[in-house]
This record gives structure tokens, sequence and C-alpha cells, in this order.
């Protein structure tokens, strides 16, 4: 049992411009993703994506909804070249999804590389914005970026976490056991939201803002009657063995405590359901209610009816969870890796904390820290929930800036506990995870730029002067195209067709 496996954080990121609500965010966002990625020190701009194994309307029930009935927007499968779409010599996918930019990190291997490498994605948005306003290409406007999830006006976009699991895990029992985990897991991650309800309408303070936002309780859509167990099956790997659990609940973590704990937690918890090692019945009666109103009990006083008719707290939901983490790692024997080790530490800590002294939890939980800094701005200016102020404050929270995103602010200032340095992250903006097929990707696009016209999780495609067919080099299996498999083989290469022959000679 361990925390450890593949996964990864897609963010979609806010966008406006200050002074003008008319913006179109779409030409906007791919402003963003070209100010970045066309840059000379980038070698990116011509690495698009390779779309050809995408399956956005499979069902991890057993079918596959027709083009006619699906939304647009679960359409991910076309390739639209007015949309701005690259891959990045870290491993990860910076494009244009609907009206935001998105950064899809590399795949990694433990929940504190998911931070760094979504915490890099943070550097590179911060920086495109900057070349957006400086470098000769840019558009001369000023144009902001937040990671949050919705604009207070009833627009919700995404942090989406992905898991692999073994297919073999039957998915009844992966939506069984993993409702109720989610629905509590917010009084952990959730990254607080100043307003009530889609469009903020009721004045209020809430423990997540992508909460109100879901409507059902499993369900293949990610952007209408959004589920709280996603069911998209598009594994991005051999599809014989792995599924890609595709998580759309979460909120944009900005404490590092939080964020681990959002990706280790959940993957102890799918370590136990893959084994069948859940034990207790959790299920949750009316598990969309619940979400909603567990959101909104900042106190965490209020206890929920389970389908038992039992009523507990949501933190005590999280410390069955917890126990049987701890019992299921006990019946095996076993010490537990340092990966989960600090993953356990950190659970017991914050929700003893939680339940102790909720407000101690602020160096380590986004919805609390942010709520003590709104609640000094209610007390010195006597200002009510309806107050422009503090939805001003809640929005520039997530600014991305370091000058101006309090959050930004007041981590330099040490306020929030961090577990991953600068130094960390900004090896990440460039470098790729040395443990996952993303080694293979983004070194092949970093040394061989003019070569690499497409690229996606399960594929690198090359076009080399000796052959006359562009060269689609697999990648479906996540644990291969390691540094250690491929690093020496790349790096005695002197170009793509060389690297390609050897490979090729390699695999047989």
């Amino acid at each position: 049992m361990s925390v450890r496996r593949v996964m990864g954080i897609e963010t979609e990121y806010g966008i406006s411009v200050p002074g003008d609500p008319m913006a179109n965010p779409m030409v906007l966002s791919g402003h963003v993703v070209h100010a970045y990625a066309s840059t000379q020190d980038v070698p990116a701009a011509r690495a698009g994506w390779d779309y050809a194994d995408e399956a956005p309307l499979r069902d991890a029930r057993g079918w596959e909804m027709s083009r006619g009935a699906a939304h647009p927007s679960q359409l991910t499968d076309i390739e639209d070249p007015t949309m701005a779409n690259v891959v990045l010599t870290n491993g990860a996918r910076l494009y244009v999804d609907h009206a935001h930019p998105e950064y899809s990190s590399p795949e990694v291997t433990t929940p504190r590389a998911a931070i760094t490498w979504d915490r890099a994605g943070e550097v590179i948005m911060r920086e495109a914005v900057e070349r957006i306003r400086t470098v000769p290409a840019g558009i001369g406007v000023p144009v902001n970026l937040y990671k949050n999830n919705t604009d207070g006006k009833g627009a919700s976009y995404g942090t989406h976490e992905n898991y692999l699991m073994r297919r073999s895990t039957p998915f009844q029992r992966i939506i069984r056991d993993l409702t109720p985990f989610f629905v509590v897991r917010q009084v952990i991650c959730g990254s607080g939201r100043v307003g009530l309800g889609v469009d903020s309408a009721t004045p209020g303070y809430q423990i997540a803002q992508r909460s109100d936002f879901f409507e059902a309780e499993v369900g293949l859509e990610t952007t209408l009657k959004r589920p709280i167990i996603n069911t998209r099956d598009e594994p991005h790997a051999v599809a014989d063995l792995y599924r890609r659990l595709h998580v759309i609940i979460g909120d944009a973590n900005h404490c590092d405590v939080a964020g681990l704990l959002k990706m280790g937690m959940t993957s102890l918890v799918l370590a136990m359901i893959e084994d069948d090692a859940v034990t207790a019945d959790l299920s949750i009666h009316a598990p969309v209610k619940t979400l909603h109103a567990i959101s909104r009990d900042t106190e965490l006083s209020e206890t929920i009816e389970l389908s038992t008719g039992k009523r507990v707290r949501p933190t005590e939901v999280l410390w069955a969870y917890f126990e049987m983490a701890q019992a299921y790692l006990a019946d095996r024997g076993g010490v537990p890796d340092e990966d989960t080790a600090e993953v356990l530490h950190w659970w017991e800590r914050v929700l003893t904390l939680l339940d102790t002294d909720r407000d101690s939890a602020a160096p380590y939980v986004d919805w609390v820290g942010k709520l003590a800094v709104l609640q000094r701005y209610r007390d010195r200016g006597a200002l009510s929930w309806e107050s422009p102020e503090l939805r001003a404050i809640d929005i520039q929270w997530s600014d991305v800036r370091l000058d101006k995103g309090l959050f930004n602010r007041m981590a330099m200032a040490g306020r929030f506990h961090e577990l991953i340095s600068a130094d960390a992250v900004r090896a990440a903006v460039t470098n790729p995870p040395e443990d996952t097929r993303a080694y293979f990707r983004g070194t092949c696009i970093a040394r061989f730029p003019d070569n690499v016209v497409a690229a996606s999780w399960d594929s690198v495609i090359f076009e080399v002067p000796e052959s006359r067919a562009l060269q689609r080099v697999p990648t479906l299996e996540p644990l291969r195209g390691t540094k250690a498999a491929v690093g020496d083989l790349l790096e005695e290469s002197a170009d793509a067709g060389a690297m390609l022959r050897r490979l090729s000679a390699t695999t047989g």
C-alpha cells in the first residue's frame, strides 16, 4: 500500500482584462499560450497535440455516448486549428480549453511531485502574463490570470485530478467507496469562496469553490450536470490494464499541505478500493445535497446523515477513512514509504486541528487561511458578506502575480507552510519528471524541437529528413520512457533520426 501511483493535475485559469468586461476570453487565452510558447527559450511552438487516441465519450460503466447526444464541450478529441495547443519541455500540455488557458501537468508518481509540477504551472502562467505585456510580440494589454474555480458570477472552471488505477477494479465499487470521501474531502481541500450559490447571489462564505456547481452523483459530463464521480473512460494507457480516474470535483489549491493531502489521501483511498479494503459503510444519504451543505458549514459543527441513518460530522467520515488506511497498512505488515508516511502525518495533524482549533489550520488549509484574512477585513471595516470589497479580495487572493496575488504575498511573508521549495518549482518549469514517460516526451521536445511535430500523453510524433512518413512512437506504458530507461539513449543521439533508429533497435 502506498500513495505512489501515476497521477497528475489539470488546472484551468480564470482570465480577465481589468476595465474591459467584454474582452473575448478565448482570444485572450490564445494570447496567453502563444506568449509563453512562442518565445525563443521555449522550444514548444511547433509541437502540437496528437488527438489520435482521444476517446472522451467512452463511459466507464460500459457504453459510449453518441456524438449527436454529446454537448460540444465534451468533444475534446476534435482539433481546432484556431486554438493554441502546445506541449512543453517539462512534459506538460499548455492549451486553450473552452474559454480558459489550461496547464495540464506531466504524469508524476507522488503527491509531492504532483504539487511541484502544478506549482510550475503557476510560474508558467505568471511568465505568460508578463510576456504579453512586455515582449515585442505581446498584445500590450494587462491580462490577469487567477488560479481559482469561479468568477463569482455564475461561471465555474475546473481543477481536475487524474489517477491511474487497475482496470480490474469494478467501477461500481469505485462509486460506492469513493463518493462519501469526495463529499467530505472539501473540509481539508476546499479553497474558500465569498458568496453562496452558483451565481454567488446569497451573501456568505463557504468552504469549497466548486461544490455548488455539482448536480449529479455519477455521470460523463464535466461542464453541465457535473457529477461527483466522473465516468469518462479515457485511460491514455494500455486500456486492458489501466483506467484513468478523472476527478473533476476538487478546487485549485495554493497551500502545499492541502494540495498534498488532496492527491495523497485520494491515492490511499483508491489503493484500498482496488484491494476491496474499505471495510466501513460510509455511504451518505443525498450526496449532492450533502456536498452543498458541508460547503456552507464553516464551523464544521453540523452533522450529516449516512445511508444507515446515523448522523456524523464530516471530519468523522475523514477519520474513518484515515483509520481504515492505517489498518490496511498494518494488515499488510509494511512500514509506509516516506511519501505515504508524509501524507498520513499531515492527514492526522490537519484533521486534529480542524476538530480542536479550526483557525490554527490556516497555514495548511486554503479556505481557513482565506477566511482569516477576510474576517480581519470585515472586523476592520465592519463589512458584511455582501460587501464588494470582500468579493474583490476573494478574486485578488488567487491572482498569479507575485506582487498582486494576496496568497502569493502572504506566502512570501512566511504565512503558509511550504513543502516544495521555490528552486524545485523553478526546475519543474522546464524539466520533466524523470520516473514516467513524461521524461521521454519533454526531453524529445527540448533536444529535437524541430523534429517533434505533435505529442500526447501516449505518443510522440517525429518528422525526420530520412523518412517520407511521420514516425509515431507510442508511449502507452506510463512507467516506461523514464530517465533510467532512455536517458542515455537520448543523450547520446546526435539527432532525432539517430535516436529513432536506436530506439527501434532497442525495442525490436
